[in-house]
């Protein structure tokens, strides 16, 4: 393959990734509005269908070099559980109380956060444009959050939700802060697959503590609604997203992922009836700035 049809095939597979992932706050809504499903159960059903794929690649990759110490191991499984089952955790029940709009873009400042711990455990100084990054990031999340945070009892549930998925992008950039020298060392296709195994395990152990066999009893639209959220916008994009950093760099994937939280609102506006003002819109666009600023790095 020539290299513009490798970089070509690198750009679609993002663009698809991206778009695919970005269905998921807008899949939870749905199974939320659809039927009175708890987070414990949609996770379950989320982390159970997906299994089986994460599985089987990680059957196929068994035989990578290096070979996994107790320690990689060990390794693997706190980041899968700290970036995967915990940051989706806080996601699903944060979605109970907050727009897929506003989830998105709050969930959109992982590499700020990346940017702080880095800092403060990593000794990394950052440079003044990193710093004016995040002003210009919190500064549009302090704009879309301050339309509906109020004194009332809906306010304060937005709150709690907005600070529940914040805490999940949190869980994530120290997955990805901590985990770096981990996946470099294992690969990322075979680290993904481990961990999200791994990671089944409490959604299926907090399902059975939780919940009677009973939640189960769903509806064919919320069934619906967990396959295509465990397949297409689970296992499709971890893969895909992969392979485009591969091809294109993570310098020109951080462009592309700028379309997820506008897709995301745009979609959450027109079918889920979410309230998007010029507020909003306003600041949406000074956090998608800033994480650009943060994410993409000058040549």
């Amino acid at each position: 393959m020539n290299p513009a049809a490798y970089r070509g095939w690198g750009i679609a597979f993002a663009v698809f990734g991206v778009l695919a992932f970005s269905l998921r706050p807008i899949l939870i809504k749905l199974s939320y509005a659809a039927h009175p499903v708890s987070p414990y159960t949609l996770l379950f059903l989320r982390m159970t269908l997906s299994l089986p794929f994460f599985l089987a690649i990680a059957w196929w990759l068994r035989g990578q070099q290096p070979r996994l110490t107790p320690r990689d191991w060990l390794n693997v499984s706190l980041l899968g559980l700290i970036g995967y089952y915990g940051a989706s955790f806080l996601d699903f029940v944060g979605l109970q109380y907050v727009g897929a709009g506003v989830g998105r873009l709050i969930l959109f400042l992982f590499p700020t956060l990346v940017l702080l711990l880095s800092f403060l455990f990593l000794r990394r100084q950052p440079a003044a444009r990193e710093l004016a990054a995040l002003v210009v990031s919190y500064a549009g999340i302090a704009l879309v959050v301050s339309t509906q945070i109020a004194p009332s009892s809906e306010g304060r549930l937005f709150l709690f939700g907005a600070l529940l998925i914040f805490g999940g992008a949190f869980l994530y950039a120290v997955y990805l802060v901590a985990g770096s020298q981990v996946v470099r060392r294992v690969g990322s296709m075979r680290f993904t697959a481990y961990s999200m195994a791994i990671s089944s395990i409490p959604a299926v152990l907090q399902f059975f503590a939780l919940e009677p066999l009973s939640a189960l009893e769903l509806p064919g639209e919320v069934w619906l609604y967990a396959i295509v959220l465990a397949t297409f916008s689970t296992v499709l994009p971890v893969f895909l997203q992969a392979e485009a950093l591969k091809r294109i760099g993570a310098n020109h994937f951080a462009i592309i992922g700028a379309v997820g939280p506008v897709s995301v609102a745009v979609t959450s506006a027109a079918g889920l009836d979410e309230p998007f003002t010029w507020v909003q819109a306003l600041g949406g666009l000074l956090v998608i700035f800033g994480v650009l600023l943060v994410s993409v790095k000058r040549s």
